[in-house]
């Protein structure tokens, strides 16, 4: 639905929350676990065409989680630290990220609302385009340096 040089998208909340900030997109999928830097907040693993960016305060747009059942607690512990991100936008559901996402909620009272939205919105998000997810379930996507 287009909106003021955006447009809105509902999709399926595994961790209900509000949210919003700057989208980062992933090209591929990432484990946590050994991917990301729970105190600097930065993409780690080598390999990853993303590996050096912060996902520090923006939505972490990814296709999907990759690999280790602890990929749950470095998200955690990233969300405790202040490193994390503002959200997690997914085209697969992760049941280990929603994991991740809702224990910071729950032992540390940080929020980081976890949604998938079908793959004919997910490929819409780019880099940049602001994100503003709601409780509801609904996105809106604001694209990057469009006139509002």
């Amino acid at each position: 639905m287009a909106e003021r040089g955006g447009w809105r998208a509902r999709g399926r909340p595994l961790v209900v929350g509000a949210a919003n900030g700057p989208a980062l997109v992933l090209a591929e999928p990432l484990s946590l676990w050994g991917g990301l830097d729970m105190e600097t907040g930065r993409i780690i693993d080598r390999r990853h065409p993303q590996c050096g960016q912060s996902v520090v305060g923006r939505v972490l747009v990814m296709p999907a989680g990759r690999g280790s059942s602890s990929s749950s607690s470095v998200l955690a512990e990233a969300i405790r630290n202040e490193k994390g991100p503002a959200a997690v936008v997914m085209g697969r559901a992760d049941e280990i990220v929603a994991v991740g996402a809702l224990v910071s909620q729950l032992l540390y009272g940080r929020a980081c609302p976890v949604l998938v939205l079908p793959s004919s919105d997910y490929e819409r998000i780019r880099t940049g385009d602001h994100l503003d997810l709601a409780e509801s379930g609904w996105i809106t996507v604001g694209r990057a340096g469009a006139l509002t």
